[in-house]
């Protein structure tokens, strides 16, 4: 008996980018995101209760170039996380099931968490703190 060759599923480079797809895996990645910033924060209730010192320590580090940086990241992940969750709950309830309402959900995801984190960082710097 022969073998025969088992055909293979079309992968990422069969597929044409949509934006769905990037919503996907973005959503995916925001999610490793928010847990390596959850550990960043415990970081800093640390250093909170080990001393002035070490929160000092701490604030330096958040308020250097590269820590604006990441808490810039940070905010994204969560806007965006946050808005295609609720992208996705409303999926599970079948709403928007339409191919042009995923689009446009997932458009809305994109453009409402770079939105939402602009505002975050503008009202925390018209109030006078560092990010």
């Amino acid at each position: 008996m022969a073998s025969r060759e088992r055909p293979l599923s079309p992968h990422l480079q069969v597929y044409r980018w949509q934006i769905q797809m990037v919503a996907s895996i973005l959503h995916r990645a925001t999610g490793i995101i928010l847990s390596v910033g959850a550990l960043i924060i415990a970081g800093g209730l640390l250093a909170l209760m080990m001393g002035p010192a070490s929160w000092t320590c701490f604030t330096d580090h958040a308020g250097a170039w590269y820590g604006q940086l990441i808490l810039f990241g940070w905010t994204w992940a969560f806007a965006y996380h946050l808005l295609n969750g609720i992208r996705h709950m409303c999926q599970d309830f079948a709403i928007g099931m339409s191919i042009p309402s995923f689009v446009r959900s997932a458009w809305i995801s994109v453009i409402g968490s770079l939105l939402l984190t602009a505002l975050v960082f503008g009202y925390v710097l018209l109030a006078g703190g560092a990010a």
